[in-house]
């Protein structure tokens, strides 16, 4: 694929998170927006109107089946992003899936080898890991400026004022803390140190049976040690701390989207300032496109086998709590 060409998109879901990236692409040079596919054709039909998409489906289906899309955004809830994906990837489009990826590591596995059979670009959209702030941490870390790094501290946590059927608070849908804000946490400490060796969390289950809020301990072998905090019941600082030998490296409120860095050192703080325009979602867009155009399966960024030690991870919690969704995937 050419260059130059452009990449054109199909939405798959109308709601909020959909939006914003519809939004953001079409501001992009290279992406055309060209369908939206949704369970009701008036759904698509108000979206396609609201976003300027041309192509409006009534149905998922509908979407997968238009030849001119290349991508699909994948953008539904938890519990429905492996069939949604799984559909895409049958139709042979690319997919870029919200987070987080599936229920379960069962699940992430089989669209991984569905992709990998049919030769097609496959992301986990943990857009936070694109971010200019997130570049230049790998850079600093790389470069050792805080000496080695041996604790972290990461939470990210609000208020949900929601109804229990809803997406955040309904098992059905795999609501619950983990899925919607934990996997932020698990996905930044991973992006650090990898996959951990020991795991232990305290949990609070809600009236509807899903996890309002935990703290999660992850350990590794030579003594490192992650504290992370996940809630839809309390709103927390939502700030990142990196201890090292040498210093800490803070990321102030909100971590996962801020603009800078504060390196503290030898008495002092040093800011870093990492701007950017708009949301900050067009980077994980522009990854995508370009590895589509590279004739890339993966982003090295945000590697399948990162997304399945990540899921992997979440699942050996929920075990600890006994937490099942109804709809899951399992052996």
């Amino acid at each position: 694929m050419d260059g130059m060409e452009k990449i054109r998109w199909g939405i798959l879901s109308t709601g909020r998170i959909a939006g914003r990236l519809s939004d953001t692409l079409r501001t992009l040079e290279g992406a055309e927006l060209l369908a939206v596919g949704s369970r009701s054709r008036d759904s698509a039909e108000a979206f396609g109107e609201r976003y300027g998409i041309p192509r409006r489906y009534g149905s998922y289906e509908e979407l997968a089946a238009d030849p001119d899309v290349d991508v699909i955004y994948v953008a539904s809830p938890h519990s429905h992003h492996y069939v949604h994906t799984m559909l895409a990837l049958e139709a042979g489009k690319h997919v870029l899936v919200e987070k987080s990826f599936a229920h379960n590591a069962l699940e992430t596995r089989h669209m991984i080898e569905k992709a990998r059979e049919k030769k097609l670009f496959l992301m986990e959209a943990m857009w936070t890991r694109f971010l200019p702030h997130m570049v230049r941490l790998r850079e600093l870390l790389g470069e050792q400026v805080i000496g080695e790094v041996r604790l972290i501290q990461v939470s990210m946590g609000f208020r949900a004022q929601a109804a229990p059927e809803s997406r955040l608070l309904n098992p059905e849908l795999a609501g619950g803390a983990l899925l919607d804000v934990g996997v932020y946490p698990v996905s930044f400490t991973s992006m650090v140190w990898g996959r951990p060796e020991r795991l232990d969390s305290q949990v609070y289950l809600g009236p509807t049976g899903v996890d309002l809020q935990e703290t999660l301990l992850l350990g590794y072998l030579d003594g490192r040690l992650a504290t992370l905090i996940s809630s839809l019941h309390t709103p927390t600082n939502v700030a990142a701390y990196l201890f090292g030998t040498e210093g800490y490296i803070e990321i102030p409120k909100p971590w996962y989207h801020s603009q800078v860095l504060l390196i503290h050192k030898g008495g002092q703080t040093t800011s870093v300032a990492c701007p950017y325009p708009g949301h900050g979602d067009q980077f994980q867009a522009l990854e995508t496109m370009s590895c589509i155009r590279a004739g890339k399966l993966e982003s090295a960024v945000m590697p399948l086998s990162e997304t399945l030690s990540i899921m992997q991870t979440m699942d050996a919690f929920r075990a600890q709590w006994g937490l099942v969704y109804p709809n899951e995937l399992r052996a």
